[in-house]
C-alpha cells in the first residue's frame, strides 16, 4: 500500500466533512489524508483527475443524488472505490448503491474510526481484485489477437484451402465466444458474492455493537454461503481444465453401485430444499466394474441440478439398473424443464438456459458431466418439457 491514502469527500455540508476528518484523524493504523468538495459537478471533475484513492460521496448533494454521481463516474471509467454516505440505514438504498457501482455504503451518525477504516481497506482490496480480473481479460484478448494474426499469416504462407481457412477462423470465433462467456460469467458470478460479503461484513460489525446476535449470525451465514458459491465456481473451472488437459485418470475397479448411490442420496438429502424428497430404487445385480469416483461425480452433479432447479416439496427420483448390457442411471425431477431450443446447447461450456438466468450457476456443470460420461465410454441423453420436469439418462456398456 502507498505511504498515504488520499480521500476525497463530496458533501455539501461542511460540518459532515469536519466530523469525518476528525474520525479519520483518530485512525492510527495507517495515514489517511482527506480533502473536501461541496458540489456534484466539482466532485466529478476531481474524480476524473484520478488524484485520490477513495471517494466518500453523500447521498444528498443539493439538486443532485449521490447515486447519479457514482453512475456518471463509473461511465467515465473511474475504477477507484466509491463509498456512499447516507443519513439512514435503508436496505433499498444498499441495493441501489451496489447496482450503481458503489463499493460500500455507510450510515452517517453511526460511523466510527474502525468501521470507516475497514470499509476503505476492503473497498481498496475489492477494486484491486477487479483491476486484476480486467488485466487478465485484456491479456487474454491480446493473446487471441496475436494468435489470430499468426494463424492468418501462416495460412497465407502455406496456401491452405478455402475450407481449411474457414474452419480455422470458425475455431477462433468459438474461442472469442468462449472468452466472452467466461468474462461475463466471472464478472457476474464473482461480483455478486463479493458485494454480499462486503455488505454483510459491515452489518456484522454494526449489529455486534448493538448486541444483536441473531442478525449477526444471519449475515455471517450470508458470508458463508457466498464463500461456498465462489468455491463451487473455482472447482467447476478446475475440473473442466483437468478434463480438457487429460489429467483425470480412469481407475477401473469392481464396486457396489447400489450401495454407493444409496450413500450419496442420503448425504444429499441434507442439502435439499424444504419438502424435497430424493428417492432411489435399484434393479439387477449390485456390482459393476467402472471408475467409482468418476461415476460418483456424475451422479452428484445431476442430483445437485435436480435439487437446484426443482421447487420445494417436489420429489427427485433416482433409478439405477444393472444387467448384461451394462449400467443405466436415470435422474428425474419435477422442475421448470428445458426448452427444445436450449436442449441443443445443453452440454456446451458456459451455456445456461433462458429460463434459469435468475438462478446461480456457471454453465459448466453439464459440460463437465458429459466429459465424465465420455471418459467412461458412455452416453448421456435428456428428456424434458417446459414446466414438466427433466430426466437425464446415463448408459455405460459392459
Amino acid at each position: 500500500m502507498p505511504k498515504s491514502i488520499q480521500i476525497l469527500m463530496i458533501d455539501d455540508d461542511e460540518e459532515d466533512f469536519i466530523l469525518a476528518r476528525d474520525i479519520i484523524s483518530e485512525i492510527k493504523t495507517f495515514h489517511y489524508a482527506i480533502e473536501w468538495c461541496n458540489s456534484a459537478d466539482k466532485g466529478l471533475q476531481l474524480i476524473a483527475q484520478k488524484k485520490h484513492d477513495v471517494y466518500l460521496i453523500d447521498y444528498r448533494l443539493g439538486a443532485h443524488v449521490g447515486l447519479d454521481v457514482i453512475r456518471k463516474a463509473r461511465e467515465d471509467g473511474c475504477d477507484a472505490p466509491l463509498i456512499l454516505l447516507t443519513g439512514q440505514n435503508d436496505s433499498e438504498i444498499d441495493k441501489q448503491a451496489l447496482k450503481a457501482g458503489a463499493a460500500d455504503y455507510l450510515v452517517k451518525g453511526t460511523i466510527n474510526g474502525y468501521q470507516l477504516e475497514r470499509s476503505i481497506r476492503y473497498s481498496l482490496d475489492q477494486a484491486r481484485n477487479i483491476r486484476e480480473i480486467r488485466s487478465l481479460n485484456e491479456d487474454l484478448e491480446k493473446r487471441v489477437r496475436d494468435r489470430t494474426m499468426i494463424l492468418e499469416e501462416a495460412l497465407k504462407e502455406l496456401g491452405n484451402s478455402r475450407e481449411e481457412l474457414k474452419m480455422a477462423l470458425e475455431k477462433e470465433k468459438e474461442l472469442n465466444e468462449l472468452k466472452s462467456r467466461f468474462v461475463s460469467m466471472a464478472s457476474h458470478e464473482f461480483r455478486t458474492p463479493l458485494a454480499t460479503i462486503l455488505s454483510s461484513l459491515s452489518l456484522v460489525s454494526k449489529y455486534g455493537e448493538h448486541g444483536d446476535k441473531e442478525k449477526q449470525f444471519k449475515h455471517i451465514d450470508r458470508i458463508k454461503s457466498a464463500v461456498i458459491h465462489l468455491t463451487d465456481i473455482l472447482n467447476d473451472v478446475l475440473s473442466l481444465s483437468k478434463l480438457e488437459e487429460g489429467k483425470v485418470p480412469v481407475q477401473i475397479v469392481k464396486f457396489n453401485v447400489n450401495e454407493m448411490t444409496f450413500d450419496l442420496v442420503s448425504e444429499m438429502q441434507s442439502i435439499s430444499k424444504a419438502g424435497q424428497i430424493i428417492s432411489h430404487s435399484h434393479s439387477g445385480t449390485n456390482e459393476i466394474t467402472s471408475d467409482k469416483n468418476v461415476l460418483k461425480h456424475i451422479l452428484f452433479n445431476l442430483i445437485s441440478n435436480a435439487i437446484k432447479f426443482s421447487p420445494e416439496g417436489k420429489e427427485v427420483v433416482i433409478t439405477t439398473e444393472v444387467d448384461d448390457a451394462g449400467f443405466r442411471l436415470q435422474v428425474k425431477d419435477s422442475g421448470m424443464g428445458i426448452s427444445e431450443e436450449d436442449q441443443k446447447h445443453l452440454f456446451e461450456r458456459f451455456f445456461r438456459g433462458q429460463n434459469v438466468t435468475n438462478i446461480q450457476g456457471t454453465g459448466l456443470g453439464l459440460n463437465i458431466v458429459a466429459k465424465y460420461v465420455e471418459l467412461l465410454n458412455g452416453e448421456i441423453t435428456v428428456k424434458s418439457k417446459l414446466e414438466e420436469g427433466t430426466t437425464f439418462l446415463v448408459a455405460l456398456s459392459f
